[in-house]
């Protein structure tokens, strides 16, 4: 399809990144793929003559002027940090992802770039809410972390690019997204940790009484809806992308003992003080504009992660 517009996606090596190539395929665009994809080892989405796979480097200036050439909209999936890193050094999330970004968003602007799609955190910039009501994109954003201290910045540096000069740009706040190709040895994201280690039947710690809340969704809930966007002129700046539903740590590992049939040997540990106690995100304003998408129920999703695992715990042994 030679006229459909061209999306860049920037951190399509990744669990969401993969996912999003995938929908945008779907969906008839033409990808220029972009990530650190390691030769001889195939990226994790599927194979199509839409896709223009590049080896580059977020932070290499060189690499981002190659890729943005004839570009429409950006997706921009990279974060070179996690939640723990950037808590043991912020000025890693500073340095990398910040100052990548502010360069990225340079660099569409010479590029002439239609719009930039950033994928913030809602798990992290919002803070402790006031209340255990979903949160909406109106309320404050005070968050507590420094990875999502980090996401913040980058939403304000976007903002101050579009009245500067004019870049478009829609920001996606994401829940807690989970499911298959999510690097369970990478030791981030609770869900693929605890499926890790209560199937190698070793014990989960569970942070205080285990009845901090979380917003799970499905990863191709995500990706699809961030794809449905992409062909339209968003009425706002800012969507929360997630599930609405609060799931529980005792939840996730009640559930997770079901599907798998194995008991999980449970350890406490206290919650740390930077943790949020509970975090489910509205998302009345992406479905009034957009439409209500059907949801992987979560333990479906469960189930599918694990069989993920299963698969490839098979192929690296």
């Amino acid at each position: 399809m030679p006229d459909a517009p061209l999306v860049l996606a920037l951190g399509a090596g990744g669990f969401i990144g993969s996912h999003l190539v995938d929908s945008l395929v779907d969906r008839g665009y033409r990808v220029r793929a972009v990530d650190k994809f390691v030769p001889n080892i195939p990226p994790l989405f599927r194979p199509s003559d839409q896709i223009e796979v590049v080896t580059g480097d977020f932070l290499n200036r060189g690499d981002l002027v190659s890729a943005l050439r004839g570009v429409d909209q950006v997706v921009h999936l990279v974060s070179t940090t996690n939640p723990a890193t950037a808590e043991n050094d912020p000025l890693i999330d500073i340095e990398t992802n910040i100052r990548g970004s502010v360069q990225l968003f340079e660099l569409c602007v010479e590029a002439g770039v239609s719009r930039v799609v950033y994928a913030s955190s809602g798990g992290t910039v919002y803070g402790d809410p006031p209340s255990d009501d979903p949160i909406k994109e109106t309320d404050p954003t005070d968050p507590v972390s420094p990875y999502g201290i980090g996401k913040l910045c980058v939403e304000n540096y976007l903002r101050y690019f579009r009245r500067k000069h004019g870049l478009d740009s829609t920001i996606f706040r994401i829940a807690n997204p989970f499911g298959e190709r999510q690097p369970f040895w990478k030791r981030q994201g609770v869900i693929p940790i605890f499926l890790d280690a209560i199937t190698s039947h070793k014990p989960v710690t569970v942070m205080g009484d285990g009845t901090m809340t979380r917003d799970y969704v499905y990863v191709t809930d995500v990706t699809e809806m961030i794809a449905d966007s992409l062909s339209t002129t968003p009425r706002h700046h800012v969507y929360n992308l997630g599930s609405g539903i609060p799931v529980s740590v005792n939840q996730i590992v009640t559930t997770i003992e079901e599907v798998t049939g194995i008991e999980a040997i449970r350890q406490s540990v206290p919650q740390p003080l930077t943790f949020v106690q509970s975090s489910v995100l509205d998302m009345s304003r992406y479905t009034a504009e957009f439409g209500a998408h059907s949801a992987v129920p979560f333990a479906e999703g469960i189930q599918r992660a694990y069989d993920y695992l299963k698969r490839v715990s098979d192929e690296r042994h």
